[in-house]
This record gives structure tokens, C-alpha cells and sequence, in this order.
């Protein structure tokens, strides 16, 4: 998976408000939808001046710098940003993350179900986020996940293409360690099957050892990695 199709999955399954072009930067508005839809990124050579024009044009200056920005990266640290929340992307094909599972072990609906917008409140995933999955222009879906008939889990799971992406995964604490995790995995992976997805994808924050623990064990490879710098 190339750091552009990468990119180019997480925006069509995770959308801005609206982005707009400052010389090689694109600027994002996410509409207080996290750092993912509010991060500029850098799409060619630049400047300086071309740098300090981007910059003015953010309210909250914020910048996503992959690995192939080193440039981009020095600079950034030349002028005072700082690095928050560095990135590690994994993903795998569909057909080895699929799974057979319990009954009502995990669905997938649209739109989300009161439980499940309660579940993702609970870890802090609010309206402003709901509202960046309800932006998905293609098939999208949230996954409801049960442990011992009570709701456990949640994620929401789109597709772009043949490329299918894992977004919000919100375990909730009293039920955690139960393969919560690995059931809404294997529901994504079913789910996207079923819309004709051959991979799938997801970006996880590189201090989530246990969350990248489960999906190494699940067979799903590192497939790019990038950080935030913030002014």
C-alpha cells in the first residue's frame, strides 16, 4: 500500500469538511473532528514563504508529515512545532481477516444505533466525529459488538474502491480483554467482503501497544507511518 493510496483511503473514509490548496499544502476544516480531518499536509516541493503562507491561513496550525517528508519534518522543527501523536498504519487482505462468528456477535448497521453513538461517546467520540462518518459519500457502515449479551464494543468500517478502512474502535473498559477487539476486526472484514473490499486498513496512535498487539496478532502488516506536528 503506497503512502498516496493510503492517504487517499483515510480522506475518502474519513472526510474533512472541505480542504483547500495554499501553494502545496492542503489545509482541511474538520469541524472539530480530530486531528485526521484537520491536519494540512504537504503535496510537492515548497518554500519557506510558501510554508509561512500555509501557516496563516490555520486557525491551529497542525500538520501531517509522513515518513517521505523529512524536509518538511526539519523545518517544521526549525520553527518551533512540535510532534504529537505519531501514527503506525497496518493492513491486510480481506479474505485473511474474515471470520466466522456467533450470532449477533457483531453487525453491521446504518446509521448508528442509539447504543452504539453511547459506546463511542463514552470514549470521548462525540457528535463532531459522528458527523465526519455520516460525510462518507461511499458504503459505510457502523459495527455494534456483544459480549455476554451486553454491548460491548463499537466501530465504523468504509470503502473506497477495493479498500475498505477501520475508523472509531471504542471498547468499553469494563469489557475489555474479552476479543472484543478481534470480533468488530473480523466484522469489518466481513462486512467489506461483502462490498467487494480486498484490504483492510486502519491507523492506530504508536503508544496503543495493546491495540497494535492485537493486530500483528491478526496477521495485519505495517504498512506506513506518520506523525502531527503542531505549532
Amino acid at each position: 500500500m503506497t503512502p498516496a493510496l493510503l492517504a487517499e483511503v483515510m480522506e475518502a473514509t474519513w472526510p474533512p469538511l472541505r480542504r483547500w490548496q495554499v501553494g502545496p499544502f492542503t489545509l482541511r476544516d474538520g469541524a472539530g473532528g480530530g486531528k485526521r480531518v484537520s491536519a494540512a499536509s504537504c503535496d510537492g516541493a515548497f518554500t519557506e514563504e510558501g510554508l509561512a503562507a500555509a501557516e496563516a491561513a490555520m486557525a491551529e496550525p497542525l500538520m501531517l508529515v509522513r515518513a517521505e517528508d523529512s524536509a518538511l519534518d526539519a523545518c517544521l522543527e526549525a520553527r518551533g512545532w512540535r510532534v504529537v501523536d505519531p501514527v503506525v498504519a497496518y493492513a491486510a487482505p480481506v479474505a485473511d481477516l474474515k471470520a466466522e462468528l456467533p450470532p449477533l456477535a457483531a453487525f453491521p448497521h446504518w446509521p448508528p444505533l442509539e447504543i452504539a453513538r453511547a459506546i463511542w461517546a463514552e470514549g470521548g467520540i462525540g457528535p463532531a466525529r459522528i458527523a465526519v462518518m455520516e460525510r462518507v459519500t461511499g458504503a459505510r457502515a457502523a459495527l455494534l459488538a456483544r459480549s455476554g449479551d451486553r454491548p460491548a464494543g463499537v466501530a465504523f468500517v468504509a470503502c473506497h474502491g477495493a479498500e475498505a478502512m477501520l475508523h472509531a474502535l471504542e471498547v468499553r473498559p469494563g469489557l475489555r480483554r474479552r476479543g472484543v477487539g478481534a470480533t468488530l476486526l473480523h466484522a469489518a472484514a466481513n462486512w467489506a467482503a461483502d462490498q467487494g473490499a480486498t484490504r483492510l486498513s486502519l491507523v492506530v496512535t504508536r503508544q496503543n501497544t495493546a491495540a497494535r498487539a492485537l493486530y500483528a496478532r491478526l496477521g495485519m502488516g505495517i504498512v506506513g507511518q506518520y506523525h502531527y506536528r503542531m505549532k
